[in-house]
């Protein structure tokens, strides 16, 4: 693919709202994550929670789409100069030309859970619950087209944790053939009770903040984030980075487990590395999907170290962020960025003991480094698999 432009990131975690407090945090590797503390959520686990979103209604004109994940969604939007910068694309392509499109898991489902809650004496829901603009998966996608005023083609993607990532696939293809001149691409996933006592009934949260790469991991932690970036066609300025290529597919080995030697990972990233036209030796690091369950990162090591050896500096910055499902593309896409921009490996954070089983090159604190061109892993359940090339500005 030709290089497309990435001309301005956001992203809000845990770790803080903008990009500011995120590096900061990275560079600290401070973790985000904290014992469960949401609702009367009473699960032995750690959470990545973005304080605040509680007390902080949508403005009065978008009240239709209030609920915990578009609070979010605005929450990320404001960060960092973005609406300022999809403002000035708006101007100069139009917004008509400018798509929107983003990833999530479960969109507003808390708003529908806590409805249940209020349910009336012949079990109907509460006259204030709202599907189509506080729930349905594409609300999301509505609402933040509806607040940047862009009115170009706009869809949602929901394949588990590679929602947000594929996205980024999307965007360059409708560039590539002329649909639309820019993208706001990204991602939104807030908690909600499904989520977590979903994956508790899975086995697959961990008692304590995650250690993914370590020999005594025990689960993911989950955590809610929104990120978004401005793809461009045509930059005018200097962009933070460019997108060199992308990779999807699908294994469909299993419901919730990915295939035990990565075949999908695998077929993912030789597809991103040929649409960039790089080698394997022009990568110089990898932020890995690494969720801390044992099965995941068993895969995914063996999968990584396939197409790339075992000598590129890889971590996942998911023991700083939690798991941020349907977001996890688009966060990690961000923090790509900031590694580029800022000339540094993030660490992986929480790790204790290495597992001597995998093979990869884990970095467990930040290291200064000149990085050209990083690649970002995200695989979701059903073998969805994406991932991402993304280039130094210079």
């Amino acid at each position: 693919m030709k290089p497309l432009a990435i001309t301005a990131t956001t992203l809000t975690t845990a770790l803080g709202a903008g990009c500011a407090a995120t590096l900061a945090a990275l560079r600290a590797e401070r973790t985000g994550l904290a014992p469960a503390r949401f609702l009367d959520v009473d699960l032995p686990t750690w959470l990545g929670a973005v304080p605040g979103l509680d007390g902080a209604p949508l403005p009065a004109p978008w009240n239709e789409h209030d609920c915990r994940n578009n609070r979010l969604a605005w929450a990320g939007l404001q960060a960092d100069g973005f609406l300022d910068a999809v403002a000035a694309a708006r101007a100069r392509w139009g917004p008509s030309r400018i798509a929107v499109l983003l990833g999530t898991s479960t969109a507003g489902l808390l708003e529908t859970e806590l409805g249940y809650r209020r349910r009336g004496p012949a079990g109907e829901l509460p006259d204030d619950i709202r599907y189509e603009t506080r729930q349905n998966t594409f609300s999301v996608g509505a609402f933040v087209a509806r607040a940047l005023d862009l009115h170009g083609p706009t869809f949602v993607v929901s394949t588990a944790c590679s929602s947000s990532a594929k996205v980024y696939a999307s965007a360059a293809r409708m560039i590539a053939v002329g649909l639309v001149d820019a993208a706001v691409v990204g991602g939104v996933d807030s908690l909600c009770l499904t989520t977590l006592y979903g994956f508790n009934s899975l086995e697959l949260l961990s008692p304590d903040a995650c250690r993914p790469w370590d020999a005594h991991r025990r689960g993911l932690s989950i955590g809610e984030g929104a990120a978004f970036a401005l793809l461009d066609r045509d930059p005018r300025h200097p962009p933070q980075a460019w997108l060199l290529g992308t990779g999807e597919s699908n294994d469909g080995y299993h419901m919730s487990t990915p295939h035990p030697e990565g075949a999908g990972a695998i077929a993912a990233m030789r597809a991103a590395l040929a649409d960039a036209g790089l080698s394997t030796d022009d990568i110089d690091y990898v932020n890995l999907h690494g969720t801390a369950t044992p099965s995941n990162d068993a895969s995914e090591d063996r999968a990584v170290a396939a197409v790339l050896g075992t000598d590129v500096p890889c971590s996942s910055t998911k023991g700083a962020t939690g798991h941020t499902l349907g977001a996890a593309g688009a966060v990690e896409a961000s923090i790509c960025v900031l590694a580029l921009a800022h000339r540094f490996v993030p660490a992986g954070l929480n790790v204790t003991e290495p597992d001597a089983a995998l093979a990869l090159h884990y970095v467990r604190a930040n290291r200064e480094s000149r990085l050209r061109a990083v690649l970002s892993n995200s695989f979701g359940f059903g073998g969805t698999n994406a991932s991402l090339v993304v280039g130094a500005a210079a």
